[in-house]
């Protein structure tokens, strides 16, 4: 699993992650409709992600990143990873995780 999102964008499109978060967004967005607490599983799975990226990031790499900012608190990230999937058919809910990280890191550092 490549941990350090802001730095393996590439390493990560040749990952092989696994768990609920390497499924498609055409999945994520079926499940979601499904079955009832899906949403919540895939959102955990997000945040382990995400804090296993920060926890591996390189010294000096995302230094001081708030996983869960007031600007963005969690109910506001479930909203983006939903509409990041819903707008997204083609892609993975693994890019869907991608863009919120980056987009809780702020402008380009």
């Amino acid at each position: 699993m490549v941990l350090c999102l802001g730095i393996a964008g590439a390493q990560a499109e040749n990952a092989k992650i696994v768990g609920i978060g390497s499924s498609s967004c055409v999945r994520f967005n079926q499940e979601i409709v499904e079955r009832s607490g899906a949403e919540q599983d895939y959102f955990a799975w997000a945040q382990g992600f995400m804090s296993g990226a920060l926890i591996r990031a390189p010294e000096g790499v995302d230094t001081g990143l708030d996983l869960a900012p007031p600007s963005m608190p969690l109910n506001v990230q479930a909203d983006f990873l939903r509409a990041f999937c819903a707008k997204n058919n083609d892609q993975g809910y693994m890019d869907a995780v991608r863009a919120l990280y980056h987009r809780l890191r702020g402008p380009s550092l």
